[in-house]
């Protein structure tokens, strides 16, 4: 496996307080945040933490494939494969790179709406949450409890070593200490630069180091559309061909995408999926059906889509949004058929589908563009 250089997005300042409260030097501190990442890296791709030995984080969020899930598993990789070798879940595994900068999930009064936090429904605040749920997920990584994967880590020298050094020399006393303690060395993993590195043809533009094509520059301005709605409406946070955009706003929002019929029969999962009401902290029926606004980072080679993967093409994505104002996009390109009917039909957020419609060209001019948010090391994925 081969690995970009790890580079710590820790600013400055955040270390110069850090060593203020806890009277360290710059330098202890950042020694220790470089062993949490090299020891989060290691966890990352250790399949010894999941019950047969057979799963990793990595298995579900592959660097090779954009930190998602693109094994086939019979379904197409519309959804996860437990380690007991049969298990299906009911979702597709949420992109792991720019993960980082979802913000803690919380309730803006402002907006009042329910924003960021990890996973599709957002049921864990941080990446240290979201890494501490799989191990422990019947149909994921299957350990009976904390105490079986802290036993785990005791298996390997390097990280009772290691957790020792950095956590302290009494960590193993507490199970809830030492799972903590590796799903925070996870999480400084995912805050590296191996996650988020911003290369993509579009920051090179920004850069002023790559020129658009006719039909890239149409999508780009077609996607950041003052118009009415627009891509943007959801997919923008920081504001037009701003550096360091991931792409979402991250919150919550239903559009209305039907059942994936095709995984369902195989995972015989025979319940709606409530999205959002499923979050543990949340107890509002007008949520149910939503999902947390995906970024649009590395889209093009992370098929398939929505929440279910539903959908297998990207251009199908866009006309599956162009239907809600034209009339004429009746017709599932993947299926010959017309569209499915939502899972959930009451929540629909029609106010921010309502845009202009596309004819054929403005959809290639935005898939063209979305193709520009691939990462550098993934390009040769847009071949495929």
């Amino acid at each position: 496996m081969k690995y970009l250089k790890l580079g710590t997005l820790i600013t400055a300042t955040m270390l110069f307080s850090a060593c203020n409260s806890a009277n360290v030097s710059k330098e202890d501190l950042a020694k220790k945040v470089k062993m949490k990442e090299s020891l989060g890296q290691a966890l990352f791709f250790d399949k010894n933490l999941s019950k047969n030995r057979t799963m990793a984080c990595a298995t579900c969020h592959n660097p090779e494939a954009a930190f998602t899930d693109n094994r086939d598993n019979g379904v197409d990789s519309m959804a996860s494969l437990g380690d007991d070798g049969k298990s299906l879940g009911d979702r597709k595994a949420p992109m792991a790179a720019y993960a980082m900068f979802s913000p803690k999930f919380h309730y803006d009064e402002k907006k009042k709406k329910y924003i960021g936090g990890q996973f599709w429904d957002g049921r864990e605040a941080t990446l240290a949450g979201q890494a501490g749920g799989p191990p422990l997920n019947p149909i994921e990584m299957g350990m009976p409890d904390k105490k079986a994967v802290v036993d785990r880590l005791k298996e390997n020298a390097y990280y009772v070593e290691s957790l020792k050094k950095i956590y302290g020399e009494d960590i193993f006393k507490s199970v809830d200490k030492a799972y903590f303690a590796m799903t925070d060395s996870i999480e400084k993993f995912e805050m590296t630069k191996e996650f988020a590195p911003f290369d993509s043809k579009y920051d090179k533009f920004l850069r002023g180091e790559y020129d658009l094509t006719p039909l890239e520059d149409l999508g780009r301005s077609i996607f950041f559309s003052n118009n009415n709605n627009s891509c943007a409406t959801c997919h923008v946070l920081k504001g037009e061909d701003k550096k360091g955009e991931t792409f979402t706003n991250y919150e919550y929002h239903n559009i209305g995408v039907p059942e994936n019929k095709a995984l369902r029969a195989k995972n015989g999962v025979k319940v709606k999926d409530d999205g959002l009401l499923a979050n543990p902290n949340v107890n509002d029926e007008n949520q149910r059906g939503k999902y947390k606004v995906p970024s649009l980072r590395n889209v093009a080679v992370t098929a398939p889509y929505m929440h279910n993967g539903v959908f297998k093409d990207l251009r199908t994505v866009v006309e599956f949004y162009d239907k809600y104002n034209n009339k004429d996009r009746t017709i599932n390109p993947e299926t010959g058929k017309p569209w499915d009917k939502p899972e959930v039909e009451e929540t629909i957020s029609l106010e921010e589908l309502k845009a202009k419609k596309q004819n054929d060209r403005k959809i290639d001019a935005l898939v063209a563009f979305m193709k520009l948010l691939t990462d550098e090391r993934y390009e040769h994925l847009l071949k495929k």
